[in-house]
């Protein structure tokens, strides 16, 4: 700890003045995490009423093959790892590459593609020369679905023409704004569709057919469960950066404190010695 009380009034500046940042960004990330939270309500009735009609036309259509609900033998698997494009955000991204590595465990780099969302994990995989299918950096804080439809699409293209045989989600799911938690999610193929209606089965008509219909809403409902999956994914980022920045203003808080302590201490120091300066003084003189 400084003595000198010119150096420790410049230290406690300079902790005051990150506490402003970090205060600030925390009441960023707050405003931006309630955006995200709004969308995310919104979009889970539409993709529970989707999910529910595909179990009903599913279950109608049992005879339809899609490539989407088909289950083949695994020779290669996907992998979509969701991060954030910055970091000051706890061990949010941490937590995401570190489950993906231990999924990926010692597997050989070509029995798995990569498809990246954010920089934080596109560049550690680079790095590392594991293969990235596609990749979308430079997400908006508050994403649509137009954002990640490019990556949606080429996630189930791709699988429709057998360059992987099952699709994972790894993200930080978001549980409240001060628990996040990183899960593996197996997403494709969609074969369980046919047991998730629980209600009373209605029957459908197809127009034109029961295999253009199931053409055109399997690929949409993929493409709505990754964008489900940023979502969620984005109110994490939010929350653990609302989190790590609110600490950081408590510790900042706890540095200027023991800091201002430290210059009372050296004025009183200082003060002493002017003291005992003078009656030294006085003595000699007397």
């Amino acid at each position: 700890m400084p003595q000198n009380t010119r150096e420790i009034k410049r230290r406690i500046r300079s902790v005051q003045n990150t506490s402003q940042i970090t205060k600030a960004m925390e009441m960023v990330a707050a405003a931006k995490l309630r955006r995200v939270q709004d969308a995310v309500q919104q979009s889970k009735p539409y993709l529970a009423k989707l999910q529910d009609m595909l179990a009903n036309v599913s279950a109608s259509a049992r005879h339809v093959k899609h490539p989407l609900l088909a289950s083949r033998p695994v020779k290669r698997t996907g992998y979509l790892v969701i991060t954030a494009d910055r970091g000051l955000a706890g061990p949010y991204n941490a937590q995401v590459v570190r489950a993906a590595m231990q999924e990926f465990g010692k597997k050989d780099k070509s029995a798995f593609t990569i498809f990246a969302v954010g920089k934080r994990g596109r560049d550690f995989f680079k790095r590392r020369e594991f293969p990235i299918g596609a990749e979308v950096v430079d997400l908006d804080d508050s994403p649509t679905h137009q954002s990640i439809r490019y990556l949606a699409e080429e996630m189930v293209q791709s699988y429709e023409r057998e360059e992987f045989d099952e699709l994972y989600f790894i993200y930080n799911e978001f549980i409240n704004a001060v628990s996040q938690r990183a899960v593996v999610k197996k997403v494709l193929p969609l074969d369980s569709l046919t047991g998730e209606h629980t209600g009373p089965r209605r029957q459908y008509e197809f127009e034109p057919d029961e295999e253009a219909v199931m053409a055109a809403l399997l690929p949409r409902y993929a493409e709505t469960l990754v964008y489900q999956a940023v979502l969620d994914a984005k109110a994490s980022e939010h929350a653990a950066r609302m989190t790590a920045m609110g600490n950081a203003t408590e510790n900042a808080k706890d540095i200027i404190a023991d800091y201002t302590l430290s210059l009372n201490r050296a004025r009183q120091a200082a003060i002493t010695t002017q003291i005992a300066e003078i009656v030294g003084g006085a003595n000699a003189l007397s």
